[in-house]
């Protein structure tokens, strides 16, 4: 499910829509930056390209961050 949620990012108010995953993620990065949520907002919306929306970003953001960590884990494969 999407829903909408806000956020205070450089003192203005600001509107997103995530699916309920992506939300769930966002908050585990997050935490596991040990670093507040709307921090973590603000630092992906400082990085996005003026042509992207936050919506977009944010969810890239966790696709990056969990093949990051999925490329970091230790494979019971050899390659």
């Amino acid at each position: 499910m999407i829903r909408k949620h806000s956020a205070t990012l450089h003192g203005h108010r600001t509107s997103f829509s995530l699916e309920d995953a992506f939300w769930h993620e966002l908050k585990a990065i997050a935490e596991a930056r040990a670093i507040p949520l709307a921090q973590l907002i603000a630092e992906i919306d400082d990085q996005r390209t003026p042509d992207s929306n936050l919506s977009s970003a944010l969810r890239v953001h966790v696709l990056e961050w969990l093949k990051s960590k999925l490329s970091a884990a230790p494979s019971s494969e050899p390659r």
